[in-house]
């Protein structure tokens, strides 16, 4: 398996240990898993940003999807 480290100061490997012992995961698992959260994140908001970004999109009130539905 790949090997990856890093650069940190002793205040931020502190930090880090500490997130990782309050979650209970290994140091090398907190990390991966706040990096991949990350990631996700960042995909999911390019998701919504080129979504929204398209102006050919009808868009619709609350009030207005009601009216649609016959709710309201």
């Amino acid at each position: 398996m790949p090997h990856v480290s890093l650069r940190v100061t002793e205040n931020e490997k502190n930090l880090m240990e500490g997130y990782a012992k309050v979650h209970g995961v290994k140091l090398s698992d907190a990390i991966k898993l706040a990096f991949f959260e990350k990631l996700e994140d960042e995909y999911d908001l390019k998701t919504i940003y080129d979504y929204e970004s398209d102006l050919n999109k009808e868009m619709f009130s609350h009030d207005e999807v009601g009216k649609i539905l016959g709710l309201k």
